[in-house]
């Protein structure tokens, strides 16, 4: 009998992903099946046509298991940055006027206390991230179960949903024959999947460069501690090409991922590039060096937006790791070397982590997300089947750990 597969599904403004791999007998995930298709009727992550949605994700889940071989049923799905913010909060609890030992019920309390944040009435708790705890006032405890005190705090970085938007997805899925277990935000299934803890611990900033949005997430002392969504992605580029060499859409996107540049002088000095135009009008031939100076201004903005943002959450000098990249966006050649100029810090690609039996060209930057969602929807079954006792309590307040 064959095994209940594990699927995650990655939603996009460009292309849906549904992602179906196995436990072998070791419990590692072993690559199964992979189903494309075109995104209609999503923008920025969100649903902006239910029909349209519907009928890409039904689509892309027939490929998948026509790939697999078998049914799919239940799946993960990610949640867009058009339809998620971060807030950081803070709550504690009394345990005793007699000092005694932390319980992880205790830990559980004081999370719950801090939860309490004031959201608009259309947005929903998704994650809540804890930072550190306080006993007492001995601060910086990651895990205070076991410990001996009166009074436990605890920072949180909690992460919302709209409600709507976020049940608009749910509904899709159903429509299309899914049972949504859990959503998760994109942007840190992406984290957990491409951080190493070193990382997390020194400060970094993770980057996934979507079609329509950037999602950014923020580390330091092994934390979370910023989450948040900067509207330059890759169509941006794909637009200033297509309006810049007054070219078609797709031949605009065709260019970019062949040939473009984040810095000009990557640009090869003699590179000619075909390039179509709008019409019936003659293709002519346009040096690589325009193309980079039409794409080196947009690269500038999204950095400089990372940084300003992180600057006004005073994290900017808590970068020590730099950035890492990762979504279908990173794959712009130079895109690190620009960073690295521009903000004076190391950065690098967050490549797919390895998974068995996947083909060789799966282990790349726009892939990264969609493994990170994988291997979350496979720690929510291991716990549901009681292999993990605390896991489950935590997962319904927060991702914890890395899979790497």
């Amino acid at each position: 009998m064959k095994k209940k597969p594990i699927v995650a599904v990655d939603a996009g403004s460009f292309g849906i992903r549904v992602l179906v791999a196995e436990e072998n007998e070791e419990g590692k995930l072993r690559f199964c099946a992979l189903g494309e298709a075109q995104s209609k009727g999503w923008k920025k992550g969100g649903i902006i046509n239910l029909d349209a949605a519907e009928d890409s994700l039904r689509k892309a889940v027939e490929a998948a298991e026509h790939n697999y071989g078998g049914p799919i049923e239940r799946v993960v799905m990610g949640l867009g940055a058009s339809q998620v913010r971060g807030v950081n909060a803070h709550g504690g609890i009394n345990i005793s006027s007699r000092h005694r030992e932390i319980q992880r019920e205790d830990a559980r309390r004081a999370v719950e206390e801090a939860r309490r944040v004031n959201l608009p009435p259309d947005f929903e708790i998704l994650h809540v991230v804890p930072q550190e705890y306080t006993l007492d006032s001995y601060e910086g405890i990651r895990d205070p179960v076991g410990m001996m005190g009166g009074r436990l705090e605890v920072s949180v970085h909690v992460i919302a949903a709209g409600v709507a938007a976020r049940m608009n997805v749910i509904a899709a899925a159903n429509h299309a024959g899914l049972i949504v277990e859990e959503t998760v935000f994109e942007g840190l299934a992406a984290a957990e999947a491409a951080l190493r803890g070193d990382e997390r611990e020194l400060g970094v900033v993770l980057a996934d460069i979507g079609a329509g949005s950037t999602e950014v997430a923020a580390y330091h002392r092994g934390a979370l501690q910023h989450t948040f969504t900067v509207t330059v992605g890759g169509d941006h580029f794909t637009n200033d090409i297509a309006v810049g060499l007054r070219a078609p859409v797709p031949e605009a996107e065709r260019i970019k991922c062949n040939f473009g540049v984040a810095l000009r002088e990557l640009a090869g000095a003699t590179v000619l590039i075909e390039v179509p135009r709008v019409g019936d009008r003659t293709s002519r031939l346009v040096p690589q060096v325009e193309l980079a100076e039409i794409l080196q201004p947009r690269a500038q903005e999204l950095i400089e937006l990372i940084h300003a943002e992180l600057h006004r959450a005073g994290l900017d000098r808590h970068s020590i790791a730099g950035m890492v990249f990762t979504g279908g966006g990173a794959r712009l050649e130079g895109l690190c070397d620009l960073a690295e100029q521009t903000l004076d810090v190391t950065a690098r690609i967050g490549l797919a982590p390895d998974l068995e039996g996947a083909p060789e060209n799966f282990c790349q930057a726009s892939n990264t997300t969609l493994v990170g969602l994988l291997h979350y929807a496979q720690r929510l079954r291991q716990a549901r089947a009681g292999k993990d006792e605390h896991w489950l309590d935590k997962l319904k307040r927060y991702v914890v750990g890395g899979w790497n």
